[in-house]
């Protein structure tokens, strides 16, 4: 039987990559940093302008995938309780469509992006109580293995 010094282990763990590292004797690969994620993008009350902690979210995001395949993206517009529902849809729908550029602009996959509009539904609890921070946009990266 061969033994194998830590040396020769060191040396077979960084053929294997940077993902890559040597404990008790043993390489162990890290995660993948190419996983799945959901982001939530805040907007002011009654808009649907990108504000720029918003767009430093996205560029956030898109930054942490670098390297990574981007099968598909969610974006799902929301609104709070307060106003009549058309104008929370209409204004969610906005909210959505402002995302989705802003997305494109930073290189993500426009044509496997899924954008929907919820307006207030959902903003109220069963109880009747308004839900806060409903004001925001959801980004899921779907990202392939």
């Amino acid at each position: 039987m061969k033994c194998l010094t830590v040396a020769a282990l060191a040396a077979g763990a960084a053929a294997l990559g940077a993902c890559s590292t040597l404990q008790d004797g043993r390489v162990v690969r890290s995660p993948s940093r190419c996983v799945d994620q959901t982001v939530q993008i805040y907007f002011e009350p009654y808009s649907a302008d990108l504000t720029p902690e918003g767009a430093s979210v996205i560029k956030a995001a898109a930054a942490s995938l670098r390297g990574c395949r981007v099968s598909s993206i969610d974006v799902l517009g929301l609104a709070d309780a307060v106003g009549a529902a058309d104008a929370n849809q209409e204004l969610s729908e906005r909210r959505a469509q402002s995302v989705s550029k802003a997305l494109e602009a930073v290189g993500l996959p426009a044509h496997d992006m899924h954008v929907t509009a919820a307006g207030a539904a959902g903003a109220v609890t069963a109880s009747g109580k308004a839900k806060p921070l409903r004001r925001r946009v959801d980004v899921t990266l779907h990202v392939a293995s």
